[in-house]
């Protein structure tokens, strides 16, 4: 098995990288058929027990199957792309081609995150430049050598080099910036900054993916309703078990809607504790940061001691919490599992005071009425992903807003010369 993370000590190696891509590219047209075919290949290759155990493992099998996919492809760049061939227009007729070299910055934070982001370069026929921050080194590795399995011939990992450099390497960041002619760039406000301002060519395209948080929400006619509570506290469970709260898309905070005949959350409460008894018994934490740790502590204690009627389910351990209390504005995230549930008078009200800041809001809406006047609110407000509770992280075009694909192709306009004689006759 070849070395699949490159430890990169010199300007030049990414440089000298940089241009093998470009030869690659120029040299070895990969027809999209193929690129699908090993993605879908590459899916089944992460069935294993070691991937289970990556935050976020099920999600990417899921990503990489060829019909998920072509659905990104067909919303973003038609049905042609799906062969290579031009979209007729009448007289004009379009096509996607490559930038280029796409360089990767993933944020430290999501394991899987450097496979999703060269994914959606791939697509648009473009090499991969990536730079693997070092917390993600081992999960990265294990996920690329499932692919070199199912692509001996190098069809796929040809077109992509892994690299790995200390954050404090500006000179090896800013190599980086100068050899690449799209970059995709994730992670928080500080990272993005300083990655945006490295020296890109002025051609480069880039597309930034910035910090959020997620929130869900029930009406009164779903937490209330027995029969289908227990459903809707096990989706939740899941949304805040994947990638352990730190994604963007992981719920921190749950509102419920206020029930007219006054009745107490404490059953839906109970529930939910169940619920979360159950994830974690199945995906259970074998270690967690002792920052974490104290973290949550401080919040369960300062919950608690804040208003006499919060209230509160946890275990002994740090392994999850549940707040309990009411409000309509979203607290400051813990994370690790924490959930912060706040019964509001109406959801509407809670959504008027989104700032932009919200990415996700999963919500489980009896009255399909009452869910398009809440995602209409929502959209206004600055939401991006409105989505049913259970499926909060499903990644998919578009995301915080934009396409995955399109930025990183350049879309060519061809007028056929004989059309513009004939039409002049």
């Amino acid at each position: 098995m070849p070395d699949v993370i490159h430890a990169i000590t010199w300007p030049e190696e990414l440089a000298f990288a940089s241009h093998r891509l470009k030869e690659i590219a120029r040299q070895n047209y990969l027809p999209m058929a193929t690129l699908l075919d090993k993605c879908e290949l590459w899916a089944a290759a992460l069935d294993c027990p070691e991937v289970r155990e990556i935050p976020g493992g099920a999600f990417l099998r899921l990503w990489l199957r060829r019909s998920t996919l072509e659905a990104v492809l067909l919303r973003e760049l038609g049905q042609a792309s799906l062969h290579g061939g031009w979209l007729e227009q009448g007289q004009v007729r379009h096509r996607a081609f490559p930038l280029g070299v796409v360089g990767h910055w993933p944020a430290g934070n999501i394991e899987i995150q450097p496979i999703l982001s060269l994914t959606c370069a791939l697509l648009g026929g473009n090499t991969c430049l990536v730079r693997v921050p070092s917390g993600l080194i081992a999960p990265t590795q294990l996920l690329i050598q499932r692919l070199h399995q199912v692509d001996p011939d190098g069809l796929l990992t040809e077109r992509i080099f892994m690299a790995s450099f200390e954050h404090s390497r500006i000179d090896l960041h800013e190599a980086m910036a100068r050899v690449v002619d799209g970059a995709m760039i994730w992670g928080g406000a500080e990272a993005l900054c300083q990655i945006r301002s490295l020296p890109f060519p002025y051609w480069t395209r880039v597309v930034a993916f910035g910090p959020r948080l997620s929130v869900g929400a029930l009406d009164a006619a779903t937490w209330t309703d027995r029969n289908d509570r227990q459903s809707w506290c096990r989706r939740i469970a899941r949304d805040v078990w994947q990638f352990e709260q730190r994604a963007c898309s992981s719920p921190q905070t749950l509102f419920l809607e206020r029930d007219g005949a006054g009745r107490d959350p404490s059953e839906f409460m109970e529930e939910l504790k169940c619920a979360f008894q159950e994830e974690n018994r199945a995906h259970p934490r074998h270690q967690i940061e002792p920052a974490l740790t104290s973290a949550i502590c401080t919040a369960r204690a300062s919950w608690l001691l804040d208003d006499v009627n919060n209230r509160a389910r946890f275990p002994e351990s740090a392994d999850w919490s549940i707040l309990l209390g009411k409000g309509t504005h979203i607290p400051k995230p813990t994370g690790g599992r924490t959930l912060t549930v706040l019964v509001a008078d109406t959801l509407l009200e809670v959504i008027s005071g989104f700032d932009g800041v919200v990415q996700t809001l999963g919500l489980a809406i009896r009255d399909a009425g009452k869910e398009e006047a809440l995602a209409n609110a929502a959209t206004r407000h600055g939401v991006d992903r409105v989505v049913r509770l259970g499926q909060m992280h499903a990644f998919g075009s578009p995301w915080d807003g934009m396409d995955l694909v399109r930025p990183m192709v350049r879309l060519v306009r061809h007028l056929r010369s004989q059309d513009v004689l004939r039409a002049s006759l």
